[in-house]
């Protein structure tokens, strides 16, 4: 179990323009319709799940379907991308660094060898407490920036201490992708290792037909299902009420909230 005094994962920010991580709002930044925050608990439990990501400064890529180039603000032309440092960060982390790790600064961009592909550093690092991972994905249930998907991985941080990346997959040629550095780029998950581990997944079963569903199985449908339909005066959002009620209680990481706050 994770110790309740101590926050579950400590963001590291190297890049200091980069907002802070902040925790995922349940509205998704009140782009959520009004229904769902109110009735369904599913999305907003989805979309408050984690920490946002930012990029550390407004950025343009463009992709000509073999090359990537890139900008940002303060200069007027297209750099094509191989390895690109953010800008003036190199003497910073030199002047930080122990001497054996000066000129180890990490890059902030990286055009992979796969087509379209650019890797971008959030410009902070990460640390977990033991047996707790980060899942890196889209935000969810925020509607994406535009001409890019983020792929999702899972970063063992209770024992990989480094930047945290995401790989971009461009998905358009010829016209310019834009990173805003105040809306968010990822969403930061923790899981439990065993959560993901191989036995786990293996844990599954499949009822194969209708006829395979017992008792408590068809009681439960009725209940959740039929029953409100068939109230006149049913309120909507049963579901959400009582997931809400199971949630109340003390959270085991309420010390290391106010003890980092």
């Amino acid at each position: 179990m994770p110790d309740p005094g101590q926050p579950l994962v400590t963001f590291f920010r190297a890049v200091e323009s980069v907002l802070p991580p902040q925790p995922a709002d349940r509205s998704a930044a009140g782009t959520l319709p009004t229904r769902a925050t109110r009735y369904c608990d599913a999305v907003t439990s989805a979309a408050g799940f984690g920490w946002h990501l930012f990029a550390p400064l407004d950025l343009s890529l463009l992709w000509d379907g073999e090359e990537i180039f890139w900008t940002y603000d303060e200069l007027d032309d297209w750099l094509p991308l191989s390895a690109a440092q953010f800008p003036h960060f190199s003497d910073r982390f030199d002047a930080a660094a122990p001497p054996h790790l000066r000129g180890c600064a990490p890059p902030f961009l990286t055009a992979l060898p796969e087509p379209g592909v650019v890797q971008v550093w959030t410009g902070l690092l990460a640390r977990s407490q033991p047996g707790w991972s980060l899942l890196l994905r889209a935000p969810a249930n925020l509607p994406p920036q535009g001409g890019c998907v983020p792929f999702e991985g899972i970063v063992e941080t209770d024992h990989w201490f480094g930047p945290l990346f995401t790989n971009l997959r461009l998905t358009r040629t010829d016209s310019p992708v834009r990173l805003r550095a105040d809306y968010p780029l990822l969403q930061a998950q923790p899981l439990p290792r065993a959560a993901y581990h191989e036995e786990t997944m293996r844990r599954m079963a499949v009822v194969p037909d209708l006829a395979g569903m017992g008792e408590a199985e068809w009681s439960e449908f009725h209940a959740n299902i039929v029953v409100p339909n068939l109230e006149p005066d049913a309120v909507p959002g049963r579901y959400a009420v009582a997931a809400r009620r199971r949630r109340r209680g003390a959270c085991p990481f309420s010390g290391a909230v106010a003890a980092a706050s």
